[in-house]
């Protein structure tokens, strides 16, 4: 197992804007970074992460896992100048709580394509002369 050596991270927004970089422990699992984020998230931006659920952090093309540790999840890859960089993704905020449902139609059409295609063809030919 690694030792207890500090790692330098910075996090990069989707606006190119970075937090950080700070030193973490080898041992910080990915869950307690993204609490770090969330802490130290910009107030002037809009639509920040409220949960740890609310974003992914990626690291070196990889989706990191919020029970992984930060040594468990380096990429020799993505230290560059000695600083891990990690990309900040955050899930888009729902409106209102329903809408996110699909209509009827596309829910059709995105579970059960044939089913869709067969009923639109008796709608059509419904009104066909």
């Amino acid at each position: 197992m690694a030792t207890d050596e500090l790692i330098e991270v910075k996090f990069r927004l989707a606006d190119g804007t970075d937090i950080g970089p700070s030193k973490y422990s080898s041992i910080t699992t990915v869950g307690s970074l993204k609490e770090k984020v969330i802490s130290q998230w910009p107030k002037d931006k809009e639509n920040g992460p409220k949960t740890i659920n609310d974003m992914k952090l990626i690291n070196a093309g990889k989706i990191l896992e919020n029970n992984k540790t930060l040594a468990e999840s380096r990429s020799p890859v993505s230290e560059i100048g000695g600083i891990i960089t990690m990309l900040v993704v955050v899930r888009p905020p729902m409106a209102e709580k329903n809408s996110g449902r699909l209509p009827e139609k596309e829910q059709l059409f995105l579970h059960n394509p044939l089913k869709f295609i067969r009923r639109s063809q008796t709608t059509f030919q419904d009104f066909s002369d």
